[in-house]
């Protein structure tokens, strides 16, 4: 009675453990899908820390769509850090709208960190990118905010290595500046937008890019600031503050030089009674001559102080 219970105990665990390794339930899938792969191969990718399904199911998919893509090539991308399936859609995104394009292309462009399928849709069906309002300020000094729609398409062969949509921008931004710059007015620009256009296309922004520009399109233009004036504003005041700084600067030197004649005269002064001294003991001023100076200086200093009494007493009179 053990016997059979045992036999039938172990046959059971060898199920369990073989349906446990072995993805039947896929391999099964594989088989019924046309899809040739082996229960070993299964079993090693298991081993290889492989999520057999991630593997079986896109090679369902590209055998359904006559893709010849091998389990070795798909069980490699996906351990190089690779999207399995989204390389296979890609695949059949490109083989269903004529574009010629490889496996090995198609994972290096995935391992490059690009959306390879995002860049298949887009090359049939192109993406149209808008730009910001872009400050450009035209000869006459006023400024205008444009905002333009770029429509891109994916250049496969440029998609590795090549520059993504900022550069794309910001090259368009740097055409609209430059076109609208070298307007005489603004006026100009308003009348012609389509001119930004072709100025803009013809400089070929699209170079080292992975994108081929289509067209593009002026969706709005505003008119900003008068930025000519606000310059001319600005360059007057600084002019101003310039020549006050000069006229302070004049003033400070004749103050200067007006006291350092004081200091001459003062100087000079305090030589007199040094040369009358030397006079009166050379003999050239007699003393008679040095009293006549002294009543004569006397006198003088009279008549100005009774001047300026009477001067001083009628101002007063006045202010009452």
């Amino acid at each position: 009675m053990k016997e059979p219970i045992i036999i039938a105990s172990i046959i059971i665990v060898l199920l369990v453990v073989f349906f446990t390794v072995i993805p039947v339930g896929i391999w099964i899938s594989a088989i019924a899908s046309g899809v040739k792969i082996s229960v070993f191969s299964l079993v090693g990718m298991k081993l290889r820390r492989v999520k057999p399904a991630l593997i079986v199911r896109p090679m369902i998919k590209a055998t359904k769509a006559g893709l010849p893509v091998k389990a070795n090539q798909l069980e490699a991308h996906y351990l190089a850090g690779g999207n399995v399936d989204n390389v296979i859609n890609a695949l059949i995104a490109a083989e269903r709208a004529g574009i010629s394009l490889s496996f090995e292309k198609a994972s290096a462009i995935d391992l490059a960190g690009r959306d390879v399928f995002e860049a298949v849709t887009m090359s049939v069906t192109p993406k149209v990118i808008e730009t910001p309002r872009i400050s450009a300020v035209a000869k006459d000094g006023i400024e205008l905010l444009v905002k333009a729609r770029v429509t891109v398409r994916t250049n496969i062969d440029r998609l590795i290595g090549g520059a993504g949509e900022e550069t794309v921008l910001a090259r368009v931004g740097e055409g609209i500046v430059t076109t609208v710059g070298s307007a005489q007015t603004h006026s100009r620009v308003l009348e012609n937008p389509d001119d930004i256009s072709k100025v803009v296309l013809e400089k070929g922004l699209d170079s080292g890019t992975a994108y081929e520009i289509i067209s593009i399109d002026i969706a709005d233009i505003d008119i900003g600031r008068n930025i000519g004036a606000n310059l001319q504003s600005l360059q007057a005041e600084a002019n101003t503050k310039i020549a006050q700084a000069k006229a302070e600067e004049r003033r400070a030197m004749a103050v200067a030089l007006e006291q350092e004649m004081k200091a001459e005269v003062v100087k000079a002064e305090a030589e007199v009674p040094r040369a009358m001294a030397e006079a009166l003991k050379s003999g050239n001023v007699g003393v008679m001559d040095y009293y006549n100076l002294k009543n004569i200086q006397a006198d003088t200093k009279m008549k100005n102080d009774i001047g300026n009494g009477v001067i001083g007493y009628v101002e007063k009179k006045t202010e009452q």
